[in-house]
Formats: structure tokens, sequence, C-alpha cells
């Protein structure tokens, strides 16, 4: 099942041998190992740019991988491929799925707010404004809550909280 690695680089080798030694040692059953083989190749694929291969394989992981937390960051990936396709519906719900999951996911939450503030600067020049200040709203909610999970991440995010004024109270 191991996919051919086209690119063949160090990285992507010593992840494969890793993830095969592991498989090897841990006590898992067959259709974890299963699972975790797809999911191991949609990463390779994925970062490889092989959108639609990666999806097969997170898609077949996700038929076999039971673990909620394992689950999750198959849903992120699949969530980052459309995002990267700039299908930012269909993106969200499996951010969204993901942070179900698993609500501890700072990578999810970033990504849904930098969604959320596209779709903000997307309605101002649509001359859309309350829909923009609702999408930045949206977008504040999501940051806030990733840097609270992560504080020494998202810097960028940060000062944009702090410049604009759209710090969330969390408390």
């Amino acid at each position: 099942m191991p996919r051919l690695q086209k690119n063949d680089n160090f990285i992507d080798k010593t992840f494969t041998i890793l993830a095969d030694i592991v498989l090897k040692i841990l006590p898992t059953t067959k259709e974890e190992k299963e699972a975790f083989c797809y999911y191991r190749d949609g990463m390779s694929a994925q970062s490889e740019g092989e959108y639609a291969e990666a999806l097969e394989n997170y898609y077949e992981a996700l038929q076999i991988e039971e673990d909620p937390y394992d689950r999750s960051y198959i849903l992120y990936n699949v969530g980052l491929i459309y995002t990267s396709n700039g299908e930012h519906i269909k993106a969200l719900e499996y951010y969204h799925e993901a942070l179900e999951l698993n609500s501890n996911l700072p990578q999810a939450l970033n990504n849904i707010a930098v969604i959320y503030h596209y779709q903000g600067i997307k309605a101002i020049k649509d001359k859309r404004i309350n829909s923009s200040k609702q999408m930045f709203t949206k977008a504040a909610k999501y940051w806030e809550i990733a840097i609270s999970l992560a504080p020494n991440n998202y810097i960028e995010a940060q000062n944009w909280l702090k410049t604009t004024g759209r710090e969330y109270n969390l408390d």
C-alpha cells in the first residue's frame, strides 16, 4: 500500500521509514495500521501537490479510523486541501468537523479565522460593509481562541486584533 514517492526527498524518506518502524513496534490493530498508512500516503501526496490522490487516501483513512483524535487530523488535512483549492465553504465544514472531535487544534481555528478574514476583505471590495464587519468579528473570535491555545503563534493575527481593536474577551 505505501505510495511511491516521486520526490524522494530526505524528509519524506525519513518520515516514511520512521512511520513504518512505529507501525511495526506499536501494538496496534490491522485496521489502525491500515488507516495510518492511508493517512501517511495522503500526507505524502499532499506535500507533492497531488491533492486528488491525497483526498482519496484521506477518505480511505476516514472509512477505517475510529479514534476521534486521529480522525480530527485527517479532517483538518482535508480542510487544508479544500482551502488550497479555494473551496472555502467546504474547507470550513471540515475544519469545524475536526474541531468537534478535537477542540485543541489551534491550526484549524487559525485557518477558519483566515477564511473569515478573507471573506471580510472580499465583502469590503464588494461594498458589503455589514457583511465585512460580521466576517471580521468571526475572524477575531476564532483567532482569539487559537491564540489562547498557542500564545506564541499567530503573531500577525495578534497584531491585527490589536490594531483593529477587535480583541475578543474570552472570559
